[in-house]
């Protein structure tokens, strides 16, 4: 399946930007304004989803003109565009996006087409299959591992690295204690334990 590498899934949206005006702006203006001044980082909106990997939104507002003998085309509207990139199944993980984040979902889609008749997990599972687009070429950037173990890769080679380069010319018996104090402080096998959080650069 084209949206699947083992399991992690890619979800691609097009979602329709209404043909209207807020205040003397255009649903797109709007639009455009609120993705680009979504918080990033520990305050993203997409670190408080289960299991997500990775997500991009951003405005298409008109397919670009390949030159030579092709048609010229142009689309009806403006898209919001949400790509995603996540461990699992893709009803489990909308049902989970509006659970953990309802508020942010309503305000980032609310000048889309028809979103204002999404008020529940189900509802916002259906619109955003409806707008939903196949993949053709997924690449996942890491493995298709559960968020928790890479997160704790992550984690354990940060601190693997800081470890090398503090440590560096200790004689062997000395680096031997420092090795085994790092591995109780970081814990390797506890996914629970010392890990980076969703969202966060550094811990």
């Amino acid at each position: 399946m084209a949206n699947t590498s083992g399991n992690a899934f890619c979800l691609t949206v097009l979602c329709p930007v209404k043909n209207d005006t807020v205040g003397g702006r255009s649903c797109a203006a709007l639009t455009r304004d609120i993705i680009e001044h979504l918080p990033t980082g520990l305050e993203s909106p997409l670190a408080k989803v289960p299991q997500t990997y990775f997500g991009r939104f951003y405005l298409l507002n008109d397919v670009f003109y390949q030159g030579g003998q092709h048609e010229r085309d142009h689309l009806k509207s403006h898209y919001l565009v949400f790509t995603a990139n996540f461990f699992g199944d893709l009803d489990r993980w909308l049902e989970g996006f509006w659970s953990s984040a309802s508020d942010d979902a309503q305000y980032i889609w609310q000048h889309c087409v028809s979103f204002d008749t999404v008020a529940s997990a189900e509802g916002f599972r259906d619109y955003i299959k409806k707008c939903q687009v196949d993949a053709a070429l997924f690449f996942n950037g890491s493995n298709d591992h559960a968020l928790e173990d890479q997160l704790k890769a992550l984690f354990l080679k940060q601190e693997f690295s800081r470890f090398a380069v503090v440590n560096q010319g200790l004689a062997p018996a000395d680096l031997r204690e420092e090795f085994r104090a790092f591995l109780q402080r970081v814990e390797p096998q506890n996914l629970a334990g010392p890990s980076f959080v969703p969202g966060a650069e550094t811990v």
